[in-house]
């Protein structure tokens, strides 16, 4: 495990245990199909990138203004 996976792993649960500690639902899918659709997210992020596919949104609305 690389040291930016063990800090977000020790981040998520700090933030776990501050958010049980407070008794406030956790900001996170209470279910598998919740983190199925993050997984998904990631996956299509990753596959966007893997093709080389992008848009300048910037560079799209500094032309309409």
């Amino acid at each position: 495990m690389n040291l930016q996976v063990a800090v977000a792993l020790a981040t998520g649960l700090v933030a776990g245990a501050a958010f049980a500690a407070l008794e406030v639902p956790i900001p996170a899918p209470p279910n598998a199909a919740g983190i199925m659709g993050i997984v998904g997210i990631y996956l299509g992020f990753r596959g966007v990138e893997a093709l080389g596919y992008s848009v300048d949104v910037l560079g799209l609305l500094r032309g309409l203004y």
